[in-house]
């Protein structure tokens, strides 16, 4: 089955609410909130206070990017501020299976986010922690890039590792430069869960883009 995360960066944070209720009446899955620090990625979007503002709203699952280079230092901030999903970057310079333990501990989903440039076989060490491998297919900070191809061997290894010992509770979930066609292609290498930015939020209708996302085979 086919998850959608529309990422929260493309939306419009003038009436951020509104967004999340037509996402809500058009089908999404779950909400992606890509937080960045200014350090571990040039830009800088939203911190727990925002996220605790709209948990307030939605019983949709929260999907908490985090691109930020000291993630062990604000799990606690980002369980409490309503993460239901919490994921991590393995070029962060935290003790990643530490922080991985911890998030468990909270009794949260953990996630570990591979930039394009990684090598997949990092996850090979974390697969009996994990509930969520985030494969990128963008370089991270910015929405509106366009998906780099060169990742779908990637992709594929990761869905590999993930059969293969038999961790099918792991959720595999692709980001950037997503629309209809480039989900296909993810879709087809492994990935189950589908970030989609500007392919939804660019559109006048939310639900048939998702729909269309989900009936992607």
């Amino acid at each position: 089955m086919i998850k959608i995360s529309p990422s929260i960066l493309s939306s419009d944070f003038s009436n951020l609410e509104t967004e999340i209720k037509k996402l809500e009446t058009a089908g999404a899955d779950m909400l992606h909130i890509d937080v960045m620090d200014g350090h571990f990625v040039d830009n800088i979007t939203i911190g727990p206070t925002v996220i605790s503002s709209i948990r307030k709203k939605t019983n949709l699952i929260f999907d908490v990017h985090l691109m930020i280079s000291r993630p062990d230092k604000y799990i606690d901030d980002f369980i409490k501020s309503g993460a239901d999903i919490l994921t991590i970057h393995f070029e962060s310079q935290s003790n990643i299976k530490e922080s991985l333990i911890k998030i468990k501990q909270k009794n949260c989903l953990a996630g570990l986010a591979l930039k394009p440039k990684t090598d997949p076989d990092v996850v090979l060490e974390y697969l009996n922690i994990l509930d969520l491998i985030l494969v990128m297919t963008v370089e991270p900070g910015f929405g509106g890039q366009e998906f780099m191809s060169s990742m779908i061997p990637k992709i594929k290894r990761v869905r590999e590792y993930i059969n293969n010992f038999s961790f099918n509770n792991i959720d595999l979930q692709v980001d950037g430069g997503l629309n209809n066609i480039t989900s296909k292609k993810a879709i087809s290498s492994g990935a189950n869960i589908i970030v989609a930015g500007s392919y939804i939020f660019k559109s006048n209708n939310y639900k048939n883009q998702i729909k269309n996302l989900k009936n992607l085979k």
